[in-house]
């Protein structure tokens, strides 16, 4: 009896310590598992919304972006931003002005989702082994270890959603009077594999990836390192007990928006160009009418620069860059600021940079 008192005893004692130290760990902050999961999931929901929301509010400028990329340049539609939209308004009138959105959510959705998480991962790797190599536990992130998350995350989130983005580019091209329609994203997927097989999905991607790295990656560098210089020197007035204000935040999407874009928008055109290859009755817009009808045949990126800049000249890699820019800055300024703003409603801690 006595040794069963003990071992009820001991067993007692046992789960009062074993309760006590879950307590102490709660207390310290230790998450379980199913914490770690849904703060994942919330994430992801606040990058998706913040690529939906930003793509759309643009999506004109962006359509006519890329159709001044592609258009035969013996058979000119499309002379500018203003001539552009109108000349869409007048002959598809307002649907014309999002077609490709849907596809383009689609994409960016995921894309966007994948970015921003992937971001996140690569800053806490990267600052957990810059911290040990150079034994400053307290070290922060510099610009280019910046630049170098943010390169991760575009290739990450362009590599896993490019098939949508080369369809997107097809869709968005197409018009009323192009020889063939595509349906719908899924019917587009399909005919695209069907009639030239799955590598054509990831036609241009090497330009997009050596694109994304400098856009990407200085769309993070530039925005957060311009949000730490505004908290650390709190230049006129701008910063309120550590906080930015929203206006502040957009002017450092902005910011940011436009430097990634300069530096990589040629790429982004050589990537539009190579995606129409291979494409059996093209859009007229890609083509040309009439005589002046040509197919387009590049047999890489290297010999796609060389074509377009021996036959267009160096301004063509930079063709349909105002309505780009016109979209890029307050696209990637409304992107970041709802993100950080949707992630604050799902009560999502933001730590970027430590």
């Amino acid at each position: 009896m006595a040794s069963e008192d003990v071992k009820r005893s001991e067993s007692a004692v046992s789960t009062i310590v074993n309760l006590a130290e879950e307590a102490k760990l709660a207390r310290e902050g230790v998450k379980a598992p199913s914490y770690a999961v849904l703060s994942i999931c919330k994430s992801l929901v606040a990058g998706g919304v913040a690529g939906g929301v930003s793509r759309t509010a643009v999506a004109p400028l962006e359509r006519l972006k890329i159709l001044l990329q592609v258009q035969n340049p013996h058979s000119i539609k499309y002379n500018g931003t203003i001539q552009g939209l109108k000349y869409i308004w007048r002959t598809e009138g307002f649907r014309g002005l999002f077609k490709g959105n849907g596809t383009n959510c689609a994409r960016i959705v995921p894309n966007s989702a994948v970015k921003f998480f992937s971001y996140e991962q690569a800053s806490r790797g990267i600052l957990y082994f810059y911290r040990e190599q150079t034994g400053d536990q307290d070290a922060q992130l510099t610009p280019l270890l910046r630049l170098g998350a943010g390169a991760c995350a575009g290739i990450i989130a362009m590599s896993a959603t490019y098939p949508m983005d080369m369809v997107r580019g097809r869709l968005t091209v197409q018009t009323d009077k192009s020889p063939y329609q595509y349906r719908g994203i899924f019917h587009a997927l399909s005919t695209v594999l069907r009639e030239e097989g799955p590598r054509a999905l990831y036609k241009g991607w090497l330009p997009s990836v050596i694109g994304v790295v400098p856009y990407v990656g200085l769309n993070f560098a530039v925005y957060e390192s311009l949000k730490d210089w505004l908290i650390k020197n709190k230049p006129f007035g701008l910063v309120d007990d550590s906080e930015l204000s929203v206006t502040t935040r957009l002017a450092c999407g902005a910011a940011a928006g436009t430097v990634g874009q300069t530096v990589a928008y040629p790429l982004d055109v050589i990537r539009r160009r190579m995606q129409m290859v291979g494409w059996n009755n093209a859009a007229s817009v890609v083509t040309g009418d009439g005589r002046s009808k040509a197919s387009l045949e590049y047999t890489g990126m290297v010999d796609a620069f060389r074509k377009t800049v021996r036959y267009e000249g160096f301004r063509a890699l930079y063709k349909g860059l105002v309505p780009n820019s016109v979209k890029v800055v307050p696209s990637i300024a409304i992107a970041f600021v709802t993100y950080e703003m949707v992630k604050d409603v799902l009560g999502v801690e933001i730590r970027i940079s430590d």
